[in-house]
């Protein structure tokens, strides 16, 4: 039987290995998801809700353990990891909060002695493959509201992050969420394949690369099951003329680099207006200059390694290839004595001088790396935001709300910023155009693609 082995990106030392589920393993989770769901569906949507809300205060509480495996095996910051933890309780609390609102039926007024409504349903066992970046706060856009409508749900995390998955059961089970309806897998490509192939996956949440979702897709052909894909991503952000540029600079520095740049809606493209893109640039150094890379045990580290030394390769190859094309990185890479030529441990980098023939602007690099280019408009702005296969987030820096919407309208995006940047709101829609993918999660609109519409037309005789 073939196994995963997880890496520290901290030392490159194993950290654990765990066998992965033969297809007789896969099958027996799958019925045991299918026998659970029925009966988890006929608990009162109130019930439900007060089981979930004791699952998310029971991961709370083991606040210290979470963080530490995330640490340990992503390479986050400890200073950090618990914001995680924050977030995967803000966003599940929400989700809650309104499933009753999500779920309701849609009443119709009689007609001609007819009772017209429309409900939602579950969809039945949905599965969720989260990444490794956010392995909390990904997972937790799908769990929830999931597990609210009355859904059974089966977590295959990354090989990089298996005692997530592990944890999280652990802890919802423990809250009493009952056997079945909530379960991890440890998996190959192919076991995922074969499962999504087979009649016993009702739907598929994918959080990863173009890659990964255009296999999904191709597994899918033919079921006619729902998918949500988030993929790629390459985000860009303008700061205007009339930007706090101070406050601009802060945002995305922080954007581009927290979580060492391996965010799907980090910054990776800036444009400045010429009047600003100097000073702009010198401050971003400036600020970029004071990270401390290192140990991500170490409480005073603030920017942690690459996940793993292969990703950390590509994102150097990345540079050297836009340097060679013409940028220049203006951070000087012996400031991070921890940084390499080889290895996890890569300095944050700032380049200039770039243009859009070049791989840091025009594909994703999942690593602290941003390019920053002169614009003197906001047409050619938005033309160069456009200018790009992906669409998950773009941010605008200004103090004129009434451009800055007429701004978003002309952005292909799935969401639009003003004055911030790299964040989610559980009340708005997390979703992505082109490149980035399809679907929805979080909001009231989060529901929707987890349950199915019934439509009833009662006639009173």
């Amino acid at each position: 039987m073939s196994e995963l082995i997880t890496l520290s990106p901290i030392n490159g030392q194993e950290l654990l290995r765990r066998p992965h589920a033969s297809q007789a393993d896969a099958e027996r989770i799958v019925r045991a998801a299918r026998q659970a769901q029925r009966e988890w569906a006929q608990r009162p949507l109130n019930d439900r809700i007060a089981c979930l809300e004791t699952a998310i205060d029971t991961v709370s509480s083991r606040t210290d353990a979470f963080a530490d495996a995330i640490t340990r095996q992503m390479g986050r910051p400890i200073s950090q990891t618990p914001g995680e933890l924050r977030g995967f309780a803000e966003r599940g609390h929400y989700m809650l909060s309104v499933a009753e609102q999500a779920l309701a039926p849609i009443e119709l007024p009689p007609k001609d002695a007819l009772q017209r409504s429309i409900e939602r349903e579950p969809v039945g066992v949905v599965l969720t493959v989260a990444p490794w970046n956010y392995p909390l706060l990904t997972a937790v856009n799908s769990i929830m509201p999931a597990l609210a409508a009355g859904n059974a749900l089966i977590l295959k995390h990354s090989d990089q992050t298996p005692l997530c998955a592990e944890q999280l059961v652990a802890a919802f089970t423990d809250a009493g969420v009952p056997t079945g309806v909530f379960q991890y897998i440890h998996a190959t490509h192919d076991t995922i394949r074969a499962l999504i192939q087979s009649p016993d996956i009702d739907h598929v949440v994918f959080t990863g690369s173009v890659r990964g979702g255009g296999a999904i897709e191709e597994a899918a052909v033919g079921r006619f099951i729902g998918r949500g894909l988030e993929l790629g991503g390459n985000d860009p952000a303008y700061v205007r003329a009339d930007a706090d540029l101070g406050q601009a600079v802060d945002t995305l520095v922080d954007g581009a680099f927290f979580n060492s740049g391996q965010s799907c809606c980090g910054i990776q493209r800036i444009y400045v207006h010429q009047s600003h893109y100097q000073e702009f640039v010198d401050r971003a150094v400036a600020l970029t200059e004071q990270y401390r890379l290192g140990d991500p045990l170490d409480p005073e580290t603030n920017l942690g390694p690459i996940v793993r030394a292969r990703a950390a390769d590509e994102i150097r190859a990345v540079i050297a290839e836009s340097v060679r094309m013409g940028a220049r990185n203006c951070v000087d890479p012996a400031r991070f004595p921890k940084a390499g030529n080889a290895g996890t441990y890569l300095a944050p980098c700032i380049l200039t001088g770039v243009d859009h023939t070049m791989p840091v602007m025009n594909d994703e690099c999942f690593g602290p790396v941003v390019g920053i280019m002169p614009v003197t408009s906001d047409e050619q702005a938005v033309s160069l935001m456009n200018d790009s296969r992906y669409g998950l987030t773009a941010s605008v820096f200004t103090r004129d709300t009434q451009t800055a919407r007429e701004l978003g309208r002309q952005i292909q995006t799935g969401t639009f910023f003003m004055n911030r940047c790299d964040y989610l709101d559980p009340a708005l829609a997390w979703t992505g155009v082109k490149h980035t993918g399809h679907g929805i999660s979080l909001s009231i609109l989060g529901y929707h693609a987890l349950t199915r519409v019934k439509s009833y037309h009662l006639r009173l005789l």
